[in-house]
C-alpha cells in the first residue's frame, strides 16, 4: 500500500467516526449549491441538486461509507419534519383566500393526488415494472417522511423511494414554473396547488419564491396530498 492510499484510508476512517462530518458536509454542500445558483442565475443550478452531487463526490473521494455519513447527518433528518410544519405559516396568512375558495382548492388537490398515482400506474404498465418497483414509485410526490413509510408498508424499496421523491421535487423546482407558463396557468392559487401536489416540499420552496399565495397553497397541498396518498396508495397497489 503506497503512502497516498494510507493517508486516504486514515482520513476515511477519521471522517467516518466524526460526529460532525455528516452535518458539516451536508451544510457545506448546500452552501456550495447556493453559491453556484447565485453565480449561474439559472433554475437548473438547483442548490439541493448541487448539494447532492457535491456530497456524492466528497464521499467517493474520501472513501467514507454512505451509512456512516447518513448516521452522522441524523440531526438534519430529524429537523426535516418540524421544518415542513413551518410551511403552515404562509398558509395561516392566506387563510382568507382558502376559505373563500375551499371547494376549488380541495378539488384541485384531490385531482393532483389521483393524477400522481395514476401516472405511476400507467408508466409501470408501459415499462413492465415489477410490483416491487411499482409500489416503490407510488409515493414519489409526497414528502420523504410519508413516502418512506408508504413504500415500506406496501413492499417497496424505501431508499429508492427517497431518490424518486428528491428527483421529483427537483424537477418540479426547476421546471414547474415553466410548465405552468406554457400551459398558461396564471392564477396564484392554481399555480401553488399544481406545484405542491406534484413536487412536495422542494417544489414549495420555489412556490414561495413566486409569491405568498403560491407558497401557502403549495404548503396546504403537501399536507392533503400526503393524506390522500396514504389512503389511496394501498388501493392503487392492488392494481398490480
Amino acid at each position: 500500500m503506497n503512502p497516498v492510499e494510507i493517508v486516504i484510508g486514515k482520513l476515511s476512517e477519521f471522517l467516518a467516526q466524526s460526529v460532525f462530518f455528516g452535518v458539516g458536509l451536508s451544510v457545506l454542500g448546500y452552501q456550495v449549491g447556493l453559491l453556484v445558483k447565485s453565480k449561474l442565475k439559472t433554475a437548473v443550478a438547483n442548490p439541493l441538486l448541487v448539494a447532492i452531487l457535491f456530497v456524492i463526490l466528497c464521499l467517493w473521494l474520501t472513501g467514507v461509507d454512505y451509512g456512516a455519513y447518513s448516521e452522522g447527518a441524523w440531526p438534519l433528518s430529524y429537523l426535516l419534519t418540524p421544518a415542513t410544519v413551518c410551511l403552515a405559516i404562509p398558509l395561516y396568512t392566506q387563510f382568507g383566500k382558502l376559505r373563500r375558495r375551499w371547494g376549488a382548492v380541495l378539488a384541485g388537490i384531490a385531482a393532483g393526488a389521483l393524477v400522481n398515482l395514476f401516472c405511476v400506474y400507467l408508466f409501470s404498465l408501459l415499462f413492465r415494472f415489477s410490483r416491487e418497483q411499482y409500489v416503490t414509485l407510488l409515493p414519489k410526490s409526497v414528502t420523504t417522511a410519508i413516502g418512506m413509510v408508504i413504500s415500506g408498508e406496501l413492499g417497496g424499496i424505501p431508499s429508492v423511494t427517497v431518490a424518486a421523491i428528491i428527483l421529483t421535487g427537483i424537477f418540479g423546482h426547476i421546471m414547474g414554473e415553466h410548465i405552468l407558463r406554457f400551459a398558461r396557468v396564471t392564477d396564484p392559487v392554481a399555480r401553488g396547488i399544481a406545484i405542491g401536489t406534484g413536487s412536495h416540499a422542494i417544489g414549495t420552496a420555489r412556490a414561495l419564491e413566486l409569491g405568498e399565495t403560491e407558497g401557502a397553497m403549495s404548503s396546504l397541498s403537501i399536507v392533503l396530498t400526503g393524506i390522500l396518498t396514504v389512503i389511496l396508495a394501498p388501493l392503487f397497489a392492488m392494481l398490480m
